[in-house]
């Protein structure tokens, strides 16, 4: 008797990817950690990790941040095993644009995801990242505190000549990653302006890259970070951070907020140990002191995070956009 379903390879070509996230955001922003279904990674280093991911795996970056299953707020936290026998875990970051070298809100969610796993041993833990190894502390109110890389102040007071702005004056600085930082006081930063700031800060960054403006080493300034009055009575200034991929950032931005730092202490408008608390345009707070340690500032900053999900992503092999839509 022949089946009146035909059994071929095309209706049944093979098993769904199946990878393993839980969500979280930190102080607005978003982080997609995922803790199980990615291929084992490559390298000594978590930068050659981080190629690895690049040049083998990047189609399952696709399929975790992109639509339909992500958006482009989302940070990923890619866990790996530490390179430092004294870390607990190595993390790789992305977003809908490609890799990170460090992410502060990303940290702070990935500590959470830890903490609700059941994967956080003590009060303190490391995590190796591409850009180096950051201490992460959990207090007793619930907030967690991430000690970043060195960051430091490149260029002061550069000029740029912006189509629609005119004449725009800031600095430059890595807290992880590279950002210009500038005020555009006749922008007020607020949710309602959002289209309008995001124009603004693209024709930023592409008066950066028509200019040659770049960071040590020719890295490109893939963040631009502006600053306004702050709403909040407990916070210093208000800022607005456009990522790489073109969103903005619901958080105050960890690496932005400890580039921001570095630029006050070259101004010396900063002193170790000083708070600087940085609010985001959704209202949430950063909280950070610089210390300094062999010539080198070292930021830390504080904030809150919360565990928003935990799901299994189905990548179905018949799925068009199971890798994401491009």
């Amino acid at each position: 008797m022949q089946s009146t379903t035909k059994m071929n390879d095309e209706a049944h070509p093979g098993p769904s990817e199946r990878i393993r996230v839980v969500d979280s955001h930190t102080e607005g922003e978003p982080t997609r950690t995922i803790v199980a279904g990615f291929p084992p990674l490559r390298g000594a280093t978590m930068a050659e990790r981080r190629d690895d991911a690049r040049t083998r795996f990047d189609h399952l970056r696709g399929a975790v941040i992109r639509e339909p299953r992500g958006g482009g707020a989302i940070v990923g936290a890619i866990l790996t095993p530490p390179v430092e026998p004294d870390s607990a875990a190595g993390v790789i970051f992305c977003d809908d644009a490609g890799y990170l070298g460090m992410c502060g809100h990303g940290s702070i969610g990935v500590v959470r995801t830890l903490v609700h796993l059941g994967r956080f041993a003590g009060a303190t833990v490391r995590l190796d990242t591409p850009a180096g190894t950051v201490a992460a502390a959990l207090h007793d109110d619930g907030s967690i505190s991430i000690e970043n890389v060195a960051s430091f102040c490149s260029l002061r007071d550069v000029e740029l000549d912006v189509p629609g702005l005119g004449r725009v004056v800031g600095d430059v600085a890595y807290g992880g990653n590279w950002f210009f930082l500038t005020e555009l006081p006749a922008l007020p930063l607020e949710l309602a302006n959002v289209r309008a700031l995001l124009d603004a800060t693209n024709a930023i960054r592409d008066a950066l890259a028509t200019g040659g403006i770049v960071g040590d080493g020719g890295a490109p300034i893939d963040h631009v970070e502006l600053f306004g009055p702050a709403r909040r009575p407990d916070a210093d200034l208000r800022n607005f951070v456009l990522c790489p991929g073109g969103a903005y950032d619901r958080s105050p931005c960890g690496t932005g907020t400890s580039a921001k730092m570095a630029v006050l202490h070259a101004r010396g408008a900063l002193a170790p140990g000083a708070p600087w608390r940085q609010e985001s345009i959704t209202g949430g707070l950063f909280t950070g002191e610089l210390a300094l340690r062999d010539g080198r500032v070292i930021p830390t900053i504080r904030g809150r995070a919360f565990v928003t999900a935990e799901a299994t992503l189905v990548l179905d092999p018949r799925d068009p956009y199971r890798y994401g839509i491009v």
